[in-house]
C-alpha cells in the first residue's frame, strides 16, 4: 500500500492540509535532521530548510543524515540531498545562510504556514520568535538544555511567546578562581572544558563565554598570566603527534604551574596548597590500567584511571585533529571544539578535570556528572 494511503488512513481530511502546507525548518543539526525525516513521513508537501553550520565530525554520532564524506559541507544542503530519499514527492529547499541575514524579513516568514525552530543559541530564537510573531505566523520552538527537553508553540495573541518568561543566562566564573584558586568540581570542569581543550585543539576564544574576564582587582594579574601560560601552551602544541606531547602537557598544567602557584605562599595562608602530580610515578603506577575505562560514564575514576584516560583521549584527539588538518582546503583552519555528546572530548575534559580536582583536594566527578555540569545548550 502507498505511503500516502497510510496518511490519508490516520490522518483523514488532515493529510491533504499538511501536504499542501509550506514549513520551515531552521536549524539543520541533532533535534533538525529528526524533525525534518518526521515532517518528511508525516506528508508535508514543501519544507524549506535554513543552517548556516557547516558539518563537524563530532557532529556525527547525533545527526543521522550526515557521514564523514560530508565533512565541511552545509548542513542545510546536505540534509536536503539526504532527507529527500523519505519523501522524493516532497519539495524541499536549503538555504547555506543565517537566518538573521536582511533577507529573511517579515515577508518572507510571511509565505509559510508554520515554522520550527531547532536552534542552539538563545540569540537566534529570539530574533525566530520576534520574526513569527511580526508575521504572524506559528512557531514551534524546541531544544536541549543538558539533559532537559523543551518544546513550545507560540501563536501570536493565544499563547506566550518565547520572550515572555526570562531565560536564565550562563554562568560565568571569574579567571582568578579558575585559574588559581578552585574550590568545586565544577570550576576544575570548567578550566579543562573553557581552557585548556581549546588551547590546545581549538582557539582561545572558544567557550570564552564560562570565563569572566572583567578586570577588577581580582582577575587583572590572573588575566595576564593565563595569557602567558596559553602561550606556552601553543609552544607544546606544536609537538602534536610526537611521543613526547603528553609528558609536556601533563608537565606544564599538573605540574609547573601548580609548583609557580604554591610558591605564592601568601594565597595559601588560609587555605591548603595545591600538590602537583608526577608523570613518571603516575605512568608506573597506571600500568596496568585498561584505556578501556572510559567507558563506564558512572564510575569515578581514580588517579591512575584519569591519567591513562587523559593519554589516551589526549593521543584520540590529536590524531583527529591531524586528520582534519591532512584534508582540510587551503586556507581552513582545523579545529575540534568540546561536544558532551563526544566521546573524546568529554574523555578529555573528565580526565584533566579530575587529575587538577585531586591537584587542589577536590572531589572528582564520574564522566556522566561532567556530561551533566556541562550545561551549554545544544541543537
Amino acid at each position: 500500500m502507498p505511503r500516502d494511503s497510510y496518511l490519508k488512513r490516520s490522518l483523514g481530511t488532515l493529510s491533504r492540509r499538511i501536504r499542501e502546507s509550506r514549513v520551515l525548518l531552521v536549524g539543520a543539526g541533532g533535534i533538525g535532521c529528526e524533525l525534518l525525516k518526521d515532517l518528511l513521513l508525516s506528508g508535508f508537501g514543501e519544507i524549506h530548510i535554513i543552517d548556516l553550520d557547516t558539518i563537524d565530525l563530532s557532529n556525527l554520532n547525533r545527526q543521522f543524515l550526515f557521514r564523514f564524506e560530508h565533512i565541511k559541507k552545509p548542513k542545510a544542503l546536505v540534509a536536503k540531498e539526504v532527507a529527500h530519499k523519505f519523501q522524493p514527492s516532497a519539495k524541499l529547499e536549503a538555504y547555506h545562510a543565517n537566518i538573521k541575514d536582511s533577507q529573511f524579513n517579515v515577508v518572507w516568514f510571511s509565505q509559510f504556514d508554520v515554522v520550527f525552530n531547532a536552534l542552539d543559541n538563545l540569540d537566534a530564537r529570539r530574533h525566530v520568535n520576534k520574526m513569527c510573531l511580526a508575521a504572524e505566523v506559528p512557531l514551534v520552538e524546541s531544544g536541549t538544555t543538558g539533559f532537559n527537553g523543551q518544546v513550545q508553540v507560540i501563536k501570536k495573541g493565544e499563547t506566550e511567546c518565547y520572550d515572555c518568561n526570562p531565560k536564565e543566562t550562563p554562568k560565568s566564573f571569574p579567571v582568578c578562581t579558575i585559574r588559581s584558586t578552585p574550590s568545586q568540581p565544577i570550576h576544575c570542569i570548567v578550566w579543562a572544558k573553557s581552557y585548556l581543550f581549546p588551547e590546545l585543539f581549538g582557539t582561545s576564544e572558544d567557550n570564552a563565554a564560562e570565563l569572566d574576564h572583567s578586570e577588577d582587582s581580582d582577575n587583572s594579574d590572573e588575566i595576564a598570566n593565563l595569557y602567558k601560560e596559553a602561550q606556552a601552551l601553543k609552544e607544546i602544541r606544536r609537538s602534536m603527534g610526537s611521543p613526547e606531547f603528553a609528558k609536556k602537557v601533563f608537565q606544564k598544567v599538573f605540574k609547573e604551574d601548580i609548583d609557580r602557584l604554591r610558591g605564592m605562599e601568601d594565597m595559601w595562608k588560609s587555605r591548603e596548597a595545591p600538590k602537583s602530580l608526577d608523570f613518571q610515578k603516575l605512568q608506573e603506577e597506571s600500568a596496568s590500567v585498561e584505556s578501556t575505562i572510559s567507558c563506564n560514564d558512572q564510575k569515578v575514576w581514580s588517579l591512575d584511571e584519569d591519567f591513562v584516560v587523559f593519554k589516551d583521549s589526549l593521543d584520540r584527539l590529536s590524531k583527529r585533529l591531524k586528520t582534519l588538518q591532512d584534508t582540510a582546503k587551503d586556507g581552513v583552519n582545523s579545529i575540534l571544539v568540546f561536544d558532551k555528546d563526544d566521546v573524546d572530548t568529554l574523555d578529555f575534559v573528565t580526565a584533566s578535570a579530575n587529575l587538577r580536582a585531586t591537584i587542589f583536594a577536590i572531589e572528582p566527578r564520574s564522566k556522566f556528572d561532567t556530561k551533566r555540569k556541562s550545561p551549554s545548550i545544544h541543537e
